[in-house]
């Protein structure tokens, strides 16, 4: 849930202060670039787009390759997501992001971290389409809330909760719009590790020498 809310944070920043696209959300920004190929949309969205979809599948293939080699594959990974996402809202609240130019490099950073982030687990977190689909359909086919329906609503409020907070910290706080996405990130990250730490097997203690 704190990362379906660090997606939601981190498209609505890119939304309102990059311009018009998605780190996040592959699916609008494909409709978004079907659109300014003809001709329809604000000036320069193509490139943006391209860059938001050209980023996300590096940050995908970057942490599909290294997740068959790192230990604590999941940590690790959300390290470098975090990583990311805090260099981008440092860039931002400094004040460093002035040009189109600039622009498109903090999307990079953002676009990386949201494909990071859509590896990191087989349960979606940074599109939600399916999800809202198949809980829909399913309670309108069987009429009956089941256990784990709470869970995936959960996700899909998070979502919007994590994108009214970055949406406010514009309004409010315009330095501070990229700052909720890198702190849902790295809570999430904290879980993850802690999860880690409490699974991980502790070294055989008082074995009695010669036992099997």
């Amino acid at each position: 849930m704190l990362l379906s809310a660090a997606s939601g944070a981190a498209d609505a920043f890119v939304f309102l202060c990059v311009g018009q696209v998605f780190a996040g959300v592959m699916t609008g920004n494909l409709v978004l670039l079907g659109a300014a190929a003809a001709g329809a949309g604000e000036h320069g969205v193509a490139l943006r787009v391209v860059t938001a979809l050209v980023s996300y599948a590096c940050g995908v293939a970057g942490a599909a390759l290294a997740g068959e080699r790192m230990w604590r594959r999941v940590p690790l990974t959300l390290l470098v997501e975090v990583v990311l996402l805090a260099a981008g809202a440092w860039l931002w609240a400094a004040g460093l992001v002035a040009s189109d130019a600039d622009r498109l490099g903090l999307l990079v950073l953002l676009g990386l971290a949201m494909g990071i982030q859509g590896r990191v687990r087989a349960t979606p977190t940074n599109y939600f389409t399916g999800t809202l689909t198949s809980l829909v359909g399913r309670l309108a086919g069987e009429r009956a809330w089941r256990e784990g329906d709470g869970w995936t609503a959960g996700r899909l409020a998070a979502v919007v909760a994590g994108a009214a907070a970055a949406a406010l910290a514009v309004r409010f706080w315009p330095a501070a719009g990229g700052v909720a996405a890198a702190v849902l990130a790295g809570a999430a990250l904290l879980v993850e590790a802690t999860a880690a730490e409490r699974g991980k097997p502790r070294p055989d203690r008082g074995n009695p020498a010669g036992a099997a």
